[in-house]
Order: C-alpha cells, then sequence, then structure tokens
C-alpha cells in the first residue's frame, strides 16, 4: 500500500457555513431535508395519489442516504479556488447533486435489475410490493414497476434541476455553475450510454471500459462535483484546470475501487450484491484488464472464464470470475492502479495553490474515494 498518510483537515472557517467538508455534508443533509419537504408540498399540491406512491418513495430513498461525496466535492472545490461568504449556493448545489445521483441510481437499478440498493430493496422493487400488495391489480406488476420507477427517477432529475437552476439564479456567476452542470448531465448519460452498449455488444476492451468509467463516474463523481464548486467562486484558468485534472484522478481511482468492490466486496458494507458485474459480465476496468492479461500471459482457461462470464449464473460461475481476475493479476494491477491515480490527484491539487488545511481536506476525500488508509498526504504530494 501507498507510503503517505491522510487525515481531516484542521477546521478552517469561511466567513460563513461550514467548517469542514464533514461538516458540510451535514449542513447538505438539512438543506437538502428543506429541499425534500418543499418539494413533497408541491407533490401533494399535484396529485395526492403521485405524491403518496411517488414523492413520498423517493424522498425516502433519498433520505435513506450514501457517501454524499460529491456534495463533499462541490465544498472542497468552492474552498480551494477561495471561496468565502454565504455557503447557501454551495449547499444547494450539493443537495441538488444527490437529487441527481438519486435519478441515476433508480434508472441504473431499472437497467441492470438489480434489487438491492443502499442496503435496502431498490426502487422497482418497492413498486413492484406495492402493486402486489394491492387488493385489485391487472397486468405484471414487474412491468408496472420499472415504469414507476422511471417516472421516480424522471422526477428526482426535475427537483435536481430546479434546485440548480433557482441557484444559478441567485449567484454572480449563475452562467458558469448552468454550464457546467449541463456538460455533467450530458457526459453522465453518454457514459450509461455507453455501459448499456458495452453489454449488448459484450464488449472487452481496455479503452472503451476506460471510457466508460470515466463518462459514467470520474467525470460525476468528483471532477464535475469540484468544477461546481469552484464555479461559484469564480474560478477559472490554470487553477482550475488543476482543480479538473484532480477531480478526474480522484474519480477515475473511486471507480476502479467500486470495480474492485463489485467483484470481491461485502454486500454487508456495501449496501449492494457483490457479484452482480460478474454475473451480468459487465465491462469494468477491472474485467478489461483481467482478460488482456490472460491473452498476453496465454492463461486461455482463465480468457475463456473471464469472456464467456457466468453463463449459468450459479455461484460457481462467480467463483470461476474471481479466481481468474486474481491468478491473471488483475486484482492486483487495478489497486495499484488506484494507489497511482490517488497520489497524481494530490499532486494535481496542490498545483490549484488552495491552502494546506483546504489540500488536506481533499486528501481525506481523495482517500475516501479511492478506499485508500491514508494520512497527511495533502502535504506530502
Amino acid at each position: 500500500m501507498l507510503g503517505l498518510r491522510l487525515t481531516v483537515a484542521e477546521p478552517v472557517r469561511p466567513l460563513d457555513g461550514p467548517l469542514t467538508a464533514r461538516e458540510a455534508v451535514r449542513a447538505v443533509e438539512a438543506e437538502l431535508g428543506g429541499v425534500l419537504d418543499q418539494a413533497l408540498a408541491r407533490a401533494r399540491d399535484t396529485d395526492p395519489v403521485f405524491a403518496r406512491d411517488v414523492a413520498d418513495r423517493l424522498a425516502a430513498f433519498v433520505r435513506r442516504g450514501g457517501k454524499r461525496m460529491r456534495a463533499a466535492f462541490v465544498w472542497c472545490g468552492w474552498r480551494a479556488a477561495g471561496g468565502t461568504g454565504d455557503v447557501t449556493p454551495v449547499l444547494r448545489t450539493g443537495a441538488a447533486l444527490e437529487l441527481l445521483q438519486a435519478c441515476a441510481l433508480v434508472h441504473d437499478d431499472v437497467m441492470d435489475g438489480s434489487a438491492l440498493r443502499r442496503g435496502g430493496p431498490a426502487l422497482h422493487v418497492e413498486f413492484e410490493e406495492m402493486r402486489r400488495e394491492a387488493p385489485r391489480t391487472a397486468g405484471a406488476p414487474g412491468s408496472f414497476a420499472l415504469s414507476a420507477a422511471v417516472l421516480a427517477g424522471d422526477l428526482a432529475l426535475a427537483w435536481a434541476d430546479d434546485l440548480m437552476a433557482e441557484t444559478a439564479l441567485g449567484s454572480p456567476h449563475g452562467l458558469r455553475l448552468l454550464r457546467t452542470w449541463q456538460a455533467m448531465r450530458s457526459e453522465m448519460v453518454a457514459g450509461q450510454y455507453r455501459d448499456v452498449r458495452a453489454q449488448a455488444t459484450a464488449a472487452s476492451g481496455v479503452d472503451e471500459a476506460l471510457t466508460i468509467a470515466t463518462l459514467k463516474s470520474a467525470l460525476y463523481t468528483v471532477e464535475r462535483p469540484l468544477a461546481l464548486g469552484a464555479a461559484l467562486a469564480g474560478a477559472e484558468g490554470p487553477a482550475l484546470d488543476a482543480l479538473r485534472s484532480a477531480g478526474r484522478c480522484a474519480g477515475l481511482a473511486f471507480q476502479l475501487r467500486d470495480d474492485l468492490l463489485g467483484a470481491f466486496g461485502d454486500p454487508a458494507l456495501t449496501g449492494k450484491p457483490a457479484d452482480e458485474d460478474l454475473r451480468t459480465r459487465k465491462l469494468t476496468c477491472l474485467l478489461a484488464v483481467g482478460l488482456r492479461l490472460a491473452e498476453t500471459s496465454g492463461d486461455a482457461e482463465a480468457a475463456a472464464v473471464l469472456a464467456a462470464g457466468a453463463p449459468t449464473g450459479t455461484d460457481e460461475d462467480v467463483r470461476r470470475m474471481r479466481a481468474a481476475l486474481t491468478r491473471t493479476g488483475a486484482r492486483a494491477a487495478v489497486e495499484s492502479r488506484i494507489g497511482k491515480l490517488a497520489v497524481t490527484a494530490l499532486r494535481h491539487f496542490r498545483a490549484t495553490g488552495a491552502d494546506p488545511a483546504v489540500r488536506r481536506e481533499f486528501a481525506a476525500l481523495a482517500g475516501r474515494a479511492a478506499g485508500l488508509p491514508l494520512e497527511d498526504a495533502g502535504e506530502a504530494a
């Protein structure tokens, strides 16, 4: 493991608002709660059945939690760009990202057929259970559930866009904020489509896997949230470029860690199935690297196992895929790549000119995203 260490920063107080990224996340949670209360009130005014069946379930899903990393990176980008004063726009931008994340997760679970999310049933599973318990039903509960979940995801996107538009209207840098938001939404959809397309075409290339990881996760999880925060502070030029480079590296490290957890993780800790990526043969960087290493080393058995995926969907298929990923060295190679990306991210962040306390904050967040037990890396980068 890397010989670096990383700690939570010493408190540095903006003129108003949270002292640290951790406190910022708590403040975003409070802001998000108020936003959801207002959205639910509007939903009840629109239609009580829609509010009860869809809006209430969506709000409960959002409140179920998550890492809230994107909100923390917004705050970190704002501080790195010299943001001070009223922190409300930062908190509302973080809340909008959490609503957009809810949209992405609900739709992703529908597309992947995932039954578990955040330690509980995926939203489409909740809708199916609701339909089965109804006294009178017509048609297949599953079809209804998927349609309702798509609509719930759309509602989360509408809430996110409404909140971001209101925030931009009240910001002196609102146009820059909106342009960053618009780019991020398009990148996220493009990444999701490339993911679906890769599944349909049984793609297996490393370049394709990296493109998906960058569009679907690295940009959306770290780079764009940092840029949104920086936009609120009016950042531009080399400092913004360095911030985005740091975010892209940290975001890729996050996705590679997610790939490993998707194949080898503990569902009790991750809140989602640990073998789903393998059972569906999802094109991850881990799988692509495993195939390439198997082919270059002449390990025909591992190549055949990874190319076929889990054709019978049994635990034995998954066990063989895990063994192949370990034997080819793919698991170790991805772990090593995560460490290198984390170090590079810290180096880029230092080039922003952010003060040492903010660098330590970013290092703590980047270490959390990458799943690395690092301390004081902000000073060593």
